[in-house]
């Protein structure tokens, strides 16, 4: 039986018309193609509060940190692309990834976490692209056991890049994005063979 690689795709943004969101599908687009099976996560279908440990005390785990744990459990690598907000990372993301770190009775630190690969990307207004918010990003990741390729990518002028059907208007960016999604599914295959 041959090994198929589990990718979890998500955006650091809830906008609907995202370009984040259209980034990380081009990635996954690439993932699936090489062999990867691939789920593709809307944070916007998993609203949470702002982390609180005084909520978590009182409440415990809210229900849509679990469901996204377990997705993040169920996937071993991660295509992740982020804006960047103010120079770091979005609240929205940073927030998914404080509530999903919560360790739960009988579960190993960082579950959802150790081990995991990701790949990560940005598209911005901004003419370096987000950047900057990768670079925070990183490090959150790496903080939390991940292994983070090498590999990234930032689209500036990204009012710019995306055509009406949510592919790059630049076939060389549109091959690099997608490229990042095979690396990542070649990657998890290496490691896991």
């Amino acid at each position: 039986m041959s090994y198929k690689s589990t990718i979890l795709a998500f955006a650091g943004s809830t906008r609907q018309d995202s370009y984040n969101k259209k980034l990380v599908q081009i990635a996954a687009q690439g993932a699936s193609q090489t062999g990867a099976d691939v789920t593709y996560l809307d944070l916007r279908d998993l609203p949470l509060p702002l982390f609180d440990e005084d909520l978590e005390a009182q409440e415990g785990i809210p229900a849509n940190a679990k469901k996204l744990k377990e997705l993040m459990i169920a996937h071993q690598g991660f295509l992740i692309a982020s804006p960047e907000y103010n120079g770091s990372v979005t609240a929205v993301l940073k927030n998914a990834i404080d509530w999903a770190s919560r360790p739960q009775p009988g579960e190993a630190p960082l579950a959802c976490f150790s081990g995991k690969v990701a790949v990560l990307m940005s598209a911005s207004p901004g003419a370096l692209g987000g950047l900057r918010g990768l670079v925070h990003l990183r490090a959150v990741l790496g903080n939390l056991s991940m292994i983070v390729l090498p590999e990234q990518r930032a689209i500036g002028n990204a009012y710019n890049a995306f055509q009406p059907d949510g592919s790059l208007q630049d076939a060389d960016q549109q091959r690099a994005i997608e490229q990042l999604g095979a690396r990542l599914t070649t990657v998890l295959g290496k490691l896991n063979s």
